[in-house]
């Protein structure tokens, strides 16, 4: 419709011009320079303006339309390019759920190669090449993907993640801060950076992280859960300190930690090595008798053997265990702990009478079955004792670890505050044993134990 006008306005013009040059007839003088002049008939004149109008519409609607076309092009070329992304981006995914590693670094590597300021295949192909344990490159991609996009979390942690993985920890703290520094309250950077002081036993650095997550506005749950592990950062910190002769600090995180779980067997073992280092000997038995009355766990029993033993009063001892039987005189641990002081005091009537009552306990770590031949042979019954030892070696599995984690079942030679497979703590405990057969005797690590009022024990160094 705009071209039929434009020829009918051009025709227009041309019919006015002719029908005004037949009346105007006499020439048009036409200076082109001060110097230059021509004569020009009107019709001419009008005739090459229109001619010269002409020639510059054409000229502007030539030039939008080519521009136009220009542009129809270019979005045609893009979204056929963004299509073969997606397409590669696509393929790549596929590839990697499906375990076909190569195949999937290669399509990401086709999306590089069309576009190498994509970070969604930077990140992609970083977190590839992370998972086959090729960190440098990780990082290398994940650096640059972090040079184009430097407030992406996504790609931050996946950075750190790289960095933690080569072992590379300072590093990965510094990104993990950086995320703090975008969002001062991300618990995700928290628990990594956490994470990673436990991992090395920086235990100080480790509790003031705790401390700031701690305020980031958890759950109920994760409150709980985040506290127990500040109770066992708390101990870790008091163990520390203990052991560089810090005692004051190290009675300070002890009982902040027995503060927050009154149940945490780490810290009052940890308070009673305390009070032996500062040459309270009795306080620490008396500490340690009272958190054994009111937990009922074997672990204070065998630090108060030693210790009592140490003293020199073996008297203390054995009141301790038959105030305990004559509360609970079925227990077989108690039967077997005393058994074995009684041996280990060369009381040898006295031990063989006690321990020869727990015929068919099943004791996972062979103790029983030990003394109980070193007894018959010291009585110079031979042929009992060597009854007992076979019976322990046709056993599938004739002895077991004392400790195991109630956790994950994770089994110890020596008891400690954390447990060294899973890393909780306060879960270690005696293997206990049982009358019932050996396939359910390492179900069950610990019994429950209901505390009674014990008057015979008041500590005044008792931490809470």
């Amino acid at each position: 419709m705009r071209f039929f006008l434009w020829v009918f306005t051009l025709i227009a013009a041309i019919v006015a011009a002719v029908y005004f040059g037949d009346l105007n007839p006499d020439p048009i003088t036409l200076r082109l320079s001060q110097e230059t002049s021509t004569d020009v008939t009107p019709i001419y004149l009008v005739l090459f303006c229109v001619a010269g109008g002409a020639l510059a519409v054409v000229l502007l609607f030539g030039v939008r339309e080519v521009r136009a076309l220009i542009i129809n092009w270019r979005s045609t070329q893009r979204r056929k390019r963004d299509e073969k992304l997606q397409s590669y981006y696509n393929s790549s995914v596929l590839a990697s759920l499906s375990h076909r590693t190569s195949e999937a670094i290669s399509q990401l590597q086709k999306v590089l190669a069309l576009d190498p300021t994509n970070t969604r295949a930077l990140l992609s192909l970083g977190n590839i090449f992370r998972r086959e344990k090729h960190y440098n490159e990780a990082i290398r991609l994940h650096r640059r993907a972090r040079s184009l996009e430097e407030g992406n979390l996504e790609i931050l942690f996946s950075l750190a993640r790289d960095l933690e993985d080569a072992k590379r920890y300072d590093e990965a703290i510094q990104v993990l801060e950086d995320v703090l520094k975008l969002d001062s309250t991300n618990p995700t950077a928290l628990y990594r950076i956490r994470d990673i002081h436990i991992r090395n036993g920086r235990w100080k650095a480790a509790h003031a992280v705790q401390e700031r997550l701690l305020k980031t506005g958890l759950s109920e749950h994760e409150v709980r859960a985040e506290t127990q592990v500040m109770t066992g950062l708390k101990y870790e910190v008091g163990r520390q300190h203990l052991e560089r002769g810090d005692l004051d600090l190290a009675r300070r995180y002890f009982r902040e930690a027995i503060k927050l779980d009154k149940g945490f067997v780490p810290a009052r073992i940890g308070f009673g090595e305390l009070l032996i280092r500062e040459g309270k000997l009795k306080h620490a038995a008396e500490s340690w008798e009272k958190s054994y009355v009111k937990s009922g766990n074997p672990l204070f029993l065998q630090r108060l053997e030693d210790l009592y033993l140490e003293m020199g009063e073996p008297g203390e001892m054995l009141r301790i265990y038959q105030v305990a039987l004559s509360r609970n005189d079925q227990n077989p641990l108690l039967k077997l702990a005393l058994g074995k002081l009684y041996y280990r005091l060369e009381m040898i009537d006295d031990a063989f009478d006690l321990l020869s009552t727990l015929e068919g306990l099943q004791d996972p770590t062979g103790a029983l079955h030990k003394i109980l031949a070193c007894l018959y042979i010291r009585k110079g019954d031979t042929e009992s004792a060597l009854m007992i030892l076979q019976e322990v070696l046709n056993r599938p599995r004739p002895v077991s670890a004392p400790f195991g984690c109630t956790s994950c079942r994770y089994e110890a030679w020596e008891w400690s505050g954390r447990c060294q497979a899973c890393g909780r703590w306060n879960t270690l405990a005696h293997v206990l044993p049982s009358f019932g057969s050996e396939d359910q005797l390492r179900e069950t690590l610990r019994v429950p134990v209901h505390p009674q009022p014990y008057p015979g024990v008041a500590s005044p160094f008792e931490p809470v």
